[in-house]
């Protein structure tokens, strides 16, 4: 326990990890799978190496079966490491000494940035396939929701106030294109991302002479992965593109929470998130029910924008290899990928057990006593007035309801030119919410059935 609570930053406390991250993200990023990684490089290398008769096959073969990182000296590690600056160097001795003899060709013509950027790109592959599954259970529950909920009438609001009626099956579909766009960028990102780095000191293979490309080609196919077309040591535009796809993404969640943080205030009351007792409790007032999982969405969103913003600034990079901004992307990469995924788990948590409460938004449709439904009235008495004319009495009808307590429907029923023209079922049908929700339902059909698309088409 005292170990646990060593931990400095909420991605590694024992208090906070699981609020703000997943253990499968954390395990992604960390130290162990880096290192397994890299020794998976290596190998890969060794025997692409062999394949090309660069290095003779029997010491691939040892390699292969020597080279071990769960038998690394960790404590000799972490010292060399702090002492060069780079880990790859401190691993390479470590494995050379596993090896034997044939430790002479392990890291054969490489740099330690191919090693560290290839198996980078190995832990986002794994990363971003655990973001893609949650993407596509998040859209699940988002279709569902839509379905179940396509003739929840409920006011839509602009700037905050009522504005006209909507379905809240239409809010969830504005919530699901979002992240429909989001797995399909992610699958257009990801044959650019998918791409290992093997290109020596300055990028140009020299060290393998006339073999360069060929060892390239065949380390990749061994780690199926694309060979680049050429060198990006410091051309990173990819891996902002990564980052930079997360802040999309965390920040489409944190619309999502905001939007229930505002539907669950108290004097809205149209949703709530999920009752788990305990959950979002005060500490001095027992009637508290705080949106937990929508806060903590918003500050992990934030925090992803950040990352996304320091990967930009990553890209600024000197010559054929960075004086500084390359280490800047450690601070970035796995942080980025820990936030998303926590924000990811919440909002699964939030919208898998999200309480709508359609009598509590039909109240409130009623609130503005009809003004919300002025427009539809407006449009539904202009072919018996002229469009203009309508515009007026609507308008000094509207005037009358803000100025005392009758309705728009009593205001308008009452009007001698509106009796000679509409019965008062007719009017009344006018200020129905549920009679002016213009495509709504279309526009339901339409979002679910290119969500369910893109997933056929995976």
């Amino acid at each position: 326990m005292s170990d646990a609570l060593n931990a400095s930053t909420v991605l590694d406390s024992l208090l906070y990890r699981d609020a703000f991250g997943t253990p499968a993200m954390r395990a992604v990023f960390s130290d162990q799978r880096f290192l397994e990684r890299c020794v998976e490089v290596e190998i890969a290398l060794a025997q692409a190496q062999a394949g090309c008769g660069v290095i003779p096959g029997h010491a691939a073969r040892e390699i292969a079966a020597l080279a071990r990182a769960d038998k690394l000296d960790l404590a000799k590690l972490k010292a060399e490491t702090d002492n060069v600056g780079y880990p790859i160097l401190p691993l390479v001795h470590q494995l050379v000494t596993q090896c034997g003899d044939s430790g002479r060709y392990v890291h054969w013509g490489a740099t330690t940035q191919d090693i560290m950027d290839t198996a980078l790109v190995l832990q986002l592959r794994e990363a971003f396939a655990a973001i893609d599954e949650d993407l596509r259970s998040l859209r699940r529950i988002l279709r569902a929701l839509a379905t179940q909920h396509r003739a929840t009438v409920m006011a839509g609001r602009t700037h905050l106030q009522q504005a006209l009626p909507i379905t809240f099956g239409y809010k969830a579909c504005v919530w699901l294109s979002m992240l429909d766009r989001h797995q399909t960028r992610l699958a257009q990102l990801l044959p650019r991302l998918m791409v290992g780095q093997f290109a020596g000191a300055v990028g140009t293979l020299a060290s393998l002479g006339s073999e360069g490309m060929r060892v390239q080609q065949a380390l990749m196919e061994r780690l199926d992965l694309a060979a680049p077309v050429c060198t990006w040591h410091v051309a990173r535009d990819n891996l902002a593109e990564a980052l930079n796809l997360l802040g999309l993404i965390s920040a489409s969640l944190a619309k999502i929470a905001l939007d229930v943080i505002l539907l669950a205030s108290t004097e809205v009351g149209e949703v709530s998130e999920p009752f788990v007792p305990g959950r979002g409790a005060s500490s001095t007032m027992p009637q508290k029910r705080n949106p937990i999982s929508s806060e903590l969405i918003l500050a992990a969103a934030r925090g992803v924008r950040q990352h996304a913003g320091l990967m930009l600034d990553a890209m600024v990079q000197d010559l054929e290899r960075a004086t500084g901004p390359w280490h800047a992307e450690w601070l970035a990469v796995s942080q980025g990928f820990v936030l998303t995924a926590g924000a990811l788990q919440q909002a699964r948590f939030l919208l898998r057990g999200l309480e709508v409460r359609p009598e509590r938004m039909r109240t409130n449709l009623d609130a503005s006593r009809g003004l919300i439904m002025a427009e539809a009235v407006m449009m539904g008495l202009a072919p018996h007035l002229g469009r203009q004319q309508a515009h007026d009495v609507v308008y000094e009808a509207c005037r009358r309801v803000h100025d005392g307590a009758s309705t728009l429907a009593e205001q308008l029923a009452a009007d001698p030119q509106l009796k000679e023209q509409l019965s008062a079922a007719q009017i009344a049908a006018l200020g129905d919410p549920a009679n002016y929700l213009g495509s709504t339902q279309a526009i339901i059909d339409r979002t679910i059935a290119a969500s369910e698309a893109i997933d056929r088409d995976r």
